[in-house]
């Protein structure tokens, strides 16, 4: 299996005060809202000191992509879009920042789950002027994992404004996978066409007050962060010339979360784990460390 490198040594773990930091970040009305609508906002998620970390992280990261990074932007595109995945164990930086703050913690109050296990990480820089937006889509297709409880944090390194931020149709995450197309051709991707639903038209409802998927968003400062779940519709436009988008997403995987292996390739893919993992396990394996659970608090 070619999964990933030996385990690099990692932080000694959460601090002392994660559980109060998690209980003072989300609150019972934050975690209501989560449930609602499958996205909410954090401020201030990380400490001065984290950010420095994640920054850290993602500088080292731009420096020397992996052989996981891709360019999602256009040749034409202005600007620079580039992603990359599960680097959490050759970038020390971005390795001590999710072992080593208080993001399990609180992605368990968000999940309402006992335990939580990093799934995987994933960097997202729009340089200046990118033009490319990321069209509407659910996350969930995309994954090699199947269960309810799990949250993603979407964590800005630099300003967003409302107008470049990520965006969600509150409470889709409660419906049904809908058709996944490619972003750039829009074309149906893994399943036939006409074999699940379309996606709504959310910008046709964007003004009414009757939508039925409110359009929520949040200009953010660096530390700030949105969490949102797999299932919740979500997009986002391009920047703008002169602001710079870092953003770095932590994964995590609640109790209910079972390894469902996909016949199309997953991103980001693991080639091999099914030979180790059968479907409808646990995500126990080494690739998705525990990092919270009960016995923490």
């Amino acid at each position: 299996m070619n999964t990933a490198p030996p385990t690099p040594p990692v932080p000694h773990g959460a601090p002392a005060d994660a559980a109060a930091r998690a209980a003072a970040l989300v609150d019972d009305a934050t975690a209501q809202d989560y449930a609602r609508d499958g996205a909410v906002c954090l401020r201030g998620l990380l400490t001065p000191a984290e950010l420095a970390l994640l920054r850290a992280g993602i500088d080292a990261n731009l420096a020397a992509p992996s052989p996981r990074a891709i360019v999602a932007s256009r040749p034409d595109d202005p600007g620079f879009f580039i992603e990359d995945f599960c680097n959490w164990r050759e970038i020390a930086p971005y390795r001590e920042l999710i072992f080593g703050s208080a993001l399990a913690a609180v992605a368990a109050r968000l999940m309402q789950s006992r335990t939580a296990r990093l799934y995987h990480d994933h960097m997202l820089t729009k340089e200046p002027g990118t033009r490319q937006p990321t069209p509407w889509h659910q996350d969930q297709p995309y994954y090699n994992v199947d269960g309810l409880q799990n949250v993603s944090f979407w964590i800005p390194a630099d300003p967003v404004s409302r107008a470049a931020t990520l965006e969600f149709a509150a409470g889709t995450h409660r419906g049904p996978w809908l058709m996944p197309r490619t972003f750039m051709t829009n074309e149906a991707r893994w399943f036939p066409e006409g074999t699940l639903a379309e996606l709504p038209d959310i910008e046709a409802t964007r003004a009414r007050a009757d939508a039925p998927h409110p359009i929520v968003g949040w200009a953010l400062e660096p530390g700030d962060a949105v969490a949102f779940h797999m299932l919740t519709l979500h997009a986002t436009g391009g920047v703008e010339p002169g602001r710079r988008r870092r953003v770095f997403s932590v994964r995590f995987l609640g109790d209910d979360m079972r390894h469902a292996p996909r016949r199309w390739k997953t991103s980001p893919d693991f080639p091999g784990l099914a030979d180790e993992l059968p479907a409808g396990a646990p995500m126990e394996h080494p690739l998705f460390p525990l990092l919270w659970s009960d016995g923490d608090a």
